[in-house]
């Protein structure tokens, strides 16, 4: 059974037209007979039926991506299988999940093993592995692009739902654009770099791929949680805020003429300039811009002391073992040596007056479109020139994370005819909002709302600590949540103050008899932030269907009847507010 995105997966378990055991063994199953080279290891049996087994434990609307299979690529670390970063020399096992993972296992995802890349995550075209070159998911002669070369393919065939990637200088990128996918390069530590093997420290993304945007913004919030403690990690909290744009209309910066590179592809030029089109046919007011000072900051990156950096990151490895590594790896990682400190500093000095020439030019617009990348080339072609060619790639990509600004990836198109042209929006760093809500006014075809996020909404139910002036309110103002209502569910429920530590809170327990109604607060959640929310409320809480007096229904807190036994039943009070001031 194929699923297009996560909503209709969730919304099928819950309606019990699938189950997450059938699922996720079809799924598995698939991911085993991949021919397209896209997976290095895959979970066994018995660890997929200890994920099944964890699951048991909830419910689907208690855990944001419960079942959710997807792939890890593998120079991220999952407890239970090697890391191998394309390099079976280098294989070690970890002892623990990246952060990033370990918080999608918890929010209920499975992972179904990790996937292919280029070595070291050094390259943007993935052939550059010696598990294979991963194949393009829609023509195998073609390169998949890289370095999230299996992570991409694996979302494009379906055999997950969506995957991790990285991005140094555009591999979570041009794979999105290779294979018709959605992909997000969130700013520099928005997702936690914490059990990831390093490229450049300093400049390393994980990143998400997905068949649609809306599964993307429903996964940032879940897998982009501030990590403490990873050094580079950035709280990005308050950069969620309402969008605001520069005037009544979206201003989008677009590359001039002779700033544009298509080697010679000119179906993608063709589809470049439809791409523009589309967006002033949607209202937006296209600026041209010259970004000579962005591609001159591209070129620091292979080309100056940053591949120190990714020799830094492998040192001790590399000095011992370079003969095992790729030999384009070996051509890359071995010039580093030419790099002085003197060098670094100078880079740096010249980055820094760069970034504050591309900044002024970004603060003129509310985003910028450029291509994902100008060709695509075959496997055979790239293997005939993989230096070069690979430098193509980089072109729109490289200078990104070098200037630390916000990117998302998505198909220009529908051509089906040909293969995939992606288009690339790009913003400062914290533009995530912004970038995820121009994105879908893209696709859908439609104009943005000028001052109003296009962002849906969810109505929630709260009946405890989350009420307005409770100790765990400031969790859905955090997220941008508005008050609508005082309300009272229906008399269908028991009312407990549960035990446990932190904030008290209580559990509304729906029952057949001598219930009770129950005072409620109704909150307007943005859809996009539920999923985050969801994932901090602990067991036995969770979010289910709750009837309220009138015999409408909504999403509200709901308890796990297990967890009455040892709590109060403060059924009588009716209200947490009043059974607080009588027992304070």
């Amino acid at each position: 059974m194929e699923f297009t995105s996560i909503q209709q997966l969730l919304a099928a378990y819950q309606s019990g037209e699938i189950t997450p055991a059938d699922y996720l063994y079809s799924q598995w199953k698939k991911a085993q007979n991949d021919q397209h080279n896209c997976w290095i290891s895959l979970i066994s049996e018995a660890q997929l039926d200890g994920y099944l087994k964890a699951l048991r434990n909830h419910k689907p609307e208690n855990k944001p991506l419960y079942g959710v299979p997807f792939a890890i690529k593998d120079n991220i670390d999952l407890a239970g299988l090697q890391t191998t970063a394309a390099c079976k020399e280098f294989a070690y096992t970890p002892g623990q999940s990246a952060f990033v993972v370990q918080a999608l296992i918890e929010a209920g995802a499975v992972p179904l093993g990790k996937t292919n890349l280029d070595q070291f995550a050094t390259g943007l075209n993935g052939t550059r592995s010696p598990f294979g070159a991963c194949k393009n998911s829609i023509d195998p002669a073609y390169v998949s692009g890289g370095s999230s070369s299996g992570s991409a393919v694996s979302v494009a065939l379906g055999q997950v739902m969506f995957s991790l990637g990285t991005d140094t200088a555009g591999s979570g990128r041009i794979p999105a654009a290779f294979n018709r996918l959605v992909g997000m390069k969130a700013s520099i530590g928005r997702i936690s770099c914490r059990g990831v093997v390093p490229a450049c420290r300093t400049l390393d993304c994980v990143t998400l791929f997905a068949h649609s945007v809306e599964d993307i913004e429903y996964l940032l919030p879940i897998a982009g949680q501030y990590d403490a403690g990873d050094a580079y990690a950035r709280d990005f909290s308050e950069s969620d805020a309402d969008i605001v744009y520069l005037s009544d209309a979206v201003r989008i910066g677009v590359p001039k003429t002779d700033n544009l590179e298509f080697f010679g592809n000119a179906d993608f030029q063709r589809r470049f300039e439809l791409s523009k089109e589309k967006l002033a046919a949607n209202g937006a007011e296209l600026v041209e811009m010259d970004i000579q000072d962005f591609l001159d900051a591209a070129t620091l990156l292979y080309q100056g002391p940053w591949v120190a950096e990714r020799y830094a990151a492998i040192e001790g490895f590399f000095d011992e073992h370079e003969t095992q590594c790729e030999p384009t790896i070996q051509a890359i990682l071995g010039s580093a040596s030419k790099f002085s400190a003197v060098d670094a500093f100078n880079a740096h000095y010249q980055l820094k007056a760069l970034k504050k020439r591309c900044d002024a030019k970004l603060k003129t617009v509310d985003a910028v479109i450029v291509p994902t990348s100008g060709t695509i080339y075959t496997i055979e072609e790239m293997l005939d020139d993989p230096i070069q060619k690979n430098t193509d790639f980089g072109y729109y990509t490289n200078f990104m994370n070098l200037l630390d600004y916000a990117a998302i990836a998505i198909p220009a198109d529908n051509e089906t005819e040909q293969m995939p042209f992606g288009i690339t929006l790009f913003s400062d760093q914290g533009s995530e909002s912004k970038l995820l809500d121009l994105a879908k006014a893209y696709i859908a075809n439609e104009a943005v709302s000028v001052g109003e996020s296009i962002d849906e909404t969810m109505v929630i139910a709260v009946c405890g600590a989350h009420m307005e002036g409770l100790p765990l309110n400031h969790q859905l103002k955090d997220r941008h949540a508005s008050f609508i209502d005082k309300r009272r569910s229906a008399s269908s429920y028991r009312f407990y103050a549960l035990a446990g530590e932190g904030p008290k809170r209580p559990g509304m327990v729906r029952v057949n008899e001598a219930g009770v109604s129950i005072e409620m607060e109704l909150w307007e959640v943005p859809t996009s932030r539920v999923g985050d929310f969801l994932a901090g409320i602990p067991s036995p809480l969770g979010l289910g269907k709750v009837e309220l007096d009138d015999g409408t229904w909504v999403t509200g807190f709901i308890c796990q009847a297990s967890a009455i036994e040892g709590a109060k039943d403060i059924s009588s009070y009716g209200s947490w507010r009043l059974y607080l001031t009588n027992n304070s």
